[in-house]
């Protein structure tokens, strides 16, 4: 399936009896992935009302406010997505998302 069909078929699945967080991460992963980072980072906080405990969605919003230059909105969806990786014991996700804040953060200082 290309990304388009991808995008349409998830967007299809909306408001609908299967939407729910994974459904608008997946959503949002695949327009991230297109290059639309506003409506991907629409998607993930969509996603996050429906579960502010997803890290992986928090980790992707990060990257998306990234994408639009918005450094504040990504090192504070980095940092909340640390606070509930580590709640959760996802040390994956909590290592990854420091490891961006660190380079975000790195970045501002050049």
């Amino acid at each position: 399936m290309n990304r388009e069909a991808l995008i349409a078929s998830l967007r299809s699945q909306c408001n609908g009896p299967r939407d729910g967080a994974l459904l608008r991460y997946a959503l949002g992963d695949a327009l991230l992935d297109s290059g639309d980072a506003a409506t991907a980072a629409e998607e993930f906080r969509h996603a996050l009302r429906f579960d502010a405990r997803y890290s992986a969605a928090w980790k992707l919003l990060g990257k998306a406010c990234h994408a639009l230059n918005d450094r504040e909105g990504a090192a504070a969806a980095w940092r909340q997505g640390m606070a509930v990786a580590q709640a959760r014991g996802d040390k994956q996700a909590e290592k990854e998302m420091a490891v961006f804040l660190r380079r975000l953060e790195r970045a501002a200082e050049s």
